[in-house]
C-alpha cells in the first residue's frame, strides 16, 4: 500500500490533533516563527530532531555540487522562547539606528530630519510639516504651509478623500485637543434643547450626494450636531446665567447611540421647542441651532476620521470663525450677502449692473451659498479644495469665491433676459479656477471693504 503523502511532507498540517515535538508544526500556525527565524535555521533545526526538511535536503543537493569548501556546518540557533533579536539580519525599517559613520538613507529613516524646501517635492514637504511639525519660526511655517496648500493642494483621490485634509484643518483653524470623553459626554446628555429642529434638518442634509451618503450616516450627524447645540447651549447659560438650565438627558442617553427608533419620546417634550435652539433666538443673543448649520457641518464629519475631529473643527469654526452666522438672525449671513453685491460692483461693474437692474440681489440667489461656505453646492470634493483655500487664507474670502462662481457664469447670465432661472441653482464648483479669479479679484478689493469682509462674520 502507498504511503499517506501527510506522512511524508512535513510541509503540511498532521492529521490530527495530537502531535508530538519532534513534528514540524504547519507554516500557517507558525507564522510568527516563520517571521523570526530564516528558512535556513528552520531547516537545520529540525534536522537535529527528525530527518531533513525539503528545504535542507535541497541545500544539501547544492552543496554536494560545490566544492569541498562549502560542507561546513550551519550553526545551530538557540530555542524560540530564548532566541535573540540580534541572531537575525534586520530589516532597515527596524533596525538600530548605526553610528554617525554611516550616512545611507535607510538607516536614517527612523529619525529623519525634515529635507531642504529647496531639495523636496513640495508635497512631501506638506506632509513632513504636518507630521513633524515646525522646524523653525512659528508664523513663518504657518506662511509655508498657506502658500503650499494654495500652490500644490493637499493629496487626495477622486472622492476627495484625503489623509492629511482634516490635520491641516485643525492647524489651520488652531484647534485644540480635546479628550474624546468630552464628545462622548455630551452625547450622554440626551436630546438637546435644539434637538427636534436637528432631526427635521438632517435627513435631508447633502441628500442627493451619494459620497456623503456612502460615508457619513444620519446619526453621526446628529450626534455631532446635538454634541455642538449642547456646547453653545452651555456657553449661552454661563454667559447670560439661565436659572432654569435645561437638560433633557434621560435614561437612554444619547438616542442615535443606543440605536432608537427615529421616533423619540423625549424629542417630543417641552426641551425641545424652546426658544433658545437659535432660529426664534434674538438677533444679538447667540443661538445653538439655525437652519442651513447641518450643511455646514457636514464636511468636516466627510474630511475627518472621526467624530471627535469633526466635532472639535465644526466647534472651533462656529463660534470663533462665523459666530454671526449660527445667531438667532444670522446677522452674519445677511451681512455677508451685502457684500456680496458690494463687491460683485467692485470686481464686475458690468454684471453687477445688469443684476440689480432685474432686482436681483445677492440675498434671493447666494443665501445658502454664504450661510454654508459653499458646501451647498456639488461636488463634494471640490467643496473640500474650496475650504482648504479658506481655513488657509480666511473663511471671509468665501464671499469672493461667490463673485467668482457669478464671473464664471457672466456671459450666461448677461445673454439670459431672466437671470432668475439660472441662478436658482449654481453650476458644479470649479474649485481651482474659483480660486485662481478669488485670488486675483483680491486686488481690487479696497482696504476698507476688506475689512468689512474681515469682520463681518463676528
Amino acid at each position: 500500500m502507498t504511503n499517506s503523502p501527510i506522512k511524508h511532507a512535513p510541509h503540511l498540517p498532521p492529521s490530527t490533533a495530537a502531535t508530538t515535538d519532534h513534528q514540524l508544526r504547519s507554516p500557517k500556525s507558525n507564522r510568527g516563527l516563520r517571521k523570526l527565524q530564516s528558512a535556513h535555521q528552520l531547516s537545520s533545526n529540525y534536522a537535529a530532531s527528525n530527518t531533513p526538511s525539503l528545504i535542507s535536503q535541497q541545500r544539501q543537493q547544492q552543496q554536494r555540487n560545490t566544492s569541498s569548501s562549502h560542507h561546513a556546518q550551519a550553526p545551530q540557533i538557540p530555542p524560540l522562547p530564548t532566541f535573540s533579536a540580534h541572531h537575525r539580519t534586520r530589516s532597515n525599517s527596524d533596525a538600530v539606528l548605526p553610528n554617525a559613520a554611516n550616512n545611507s538613507s535607510s538607516s536614517r529613516r527612523a529619525a529623519a530630519p525634515r529635507k531642504n524646501p529647496a531639495n523636496q517635492n513640495p508635497r512631501e514637504e506638506l506632509e513632513a510639516m504636518v507630521r513633524q511639525g515646525p522646524q523653525g519660526e512659528l508664523q513663518a511655517e504657518l506662511a509655508r504651509l498657506r502658500h503650499l496648500v494654495l500652490c500644490e493642494g493637499l493629496l487626495a483621490d477622486s472622492d476627495g478623500m484625503s489623509q492629511l485634509r482634516i490635520y491641516v484643518w485643525l492647524i489651520l483653524l488652531n484647534a485644540p485637543t480635546i479628550p474624546t470623553d468630552s464628545y462622548l459626554e455630551l452625547i450622554g446628555r440626551g436630546a438637546s434643547p435644539a434637538y427636534s429642529k436637528i432631526r427635521n434638518d438632517t435627513f435631508r442634509t447633502l441628500a442627493t450626494n451619494p459620497l456623503f451618503k456612502r460615508r457619513v450616516s444620519e446619526a453621526s450627524l446628529i450626534r455631532l450636531l446635538n454634541a455642538i447645540a449642547w456646547k453653545l447651549h452651555d456657553a449661552k447659560i454661563d454667559k447670560f446665567g439661565d436659572s432654569t438650565k435645561i437638560n433633557a438627558a434621560t435614561e437612554l442617553g444619547s438616542p442615535e447611540l443606543q440605536h432608537a427608533s427615529p421616533t423619540i419620546k423625549h424629542a417630543q417634550g417641552p426641551s425641545t421647542t424652546t426658544a433658545t435652539d437659535g432660529s426664534e433666538a434674538g438677533g444679538t443673543e447667540p443661538g445653538i441651532y439655525v437652519q442651513g448649520m447641518n450643511v455646514l457641518c457636514a464636511p468636516f464629519l466627510y474630511a475627518a476620521r472621526s467624530e471627535a475631529e469633526a466635532f472639535v473643527a465644526f466647534h472651533i469654526f462656529v463660534t470663533r470663525d462665523c459666530p454671526g452666522y449660527v445667531r438667532g438672525a444670522m446677522d452674519g449671513v445677511h451681512k455677508g450677502l451685502a457684500l456680496v453685491d458690494k463687491c460683485l460692483a467692485i470686481v464686475d461693474p458690468k454684471l453687477s449692473a445688469y443684476l440689480q437692474s432685474k432686482h436681483m440681489k445677492a440675498e434671493l440667489y447666494a443665501f445658502a451659498s454664504v450661510l454654508t461656505m459653499c458646501a451647498c453646492t456639488p461636488p463634494l470634493p471640490e467643496v473640500l479644495q474650496i475650504w482648504d483655500f479658506l481655513f488657509a487664507y480666511g473663511p471671509h474670502l468665501n464671499i469672493l469665491c461667490i463673485c467668482a462662481q457669478l464671473v464664471i457664469m457672466r456671459e450666461t447670465l448677461l445673454a439670459s433676459p431672466s437671470p432668475t432661472k439660472i441662478l436658482r441653482s449654481f453650476p458644479p464648483l470649479q474649485s481651482r479656477l474659483i480660486i485662481e479669479i478669488t485670488v486675483s479679484n483680491l486686488r481690487k478689493i479696497p482696504a476698507d471693504v476688506y475689512e468689512e469682509l474681515v469682520h463681518h462674520a463676528e
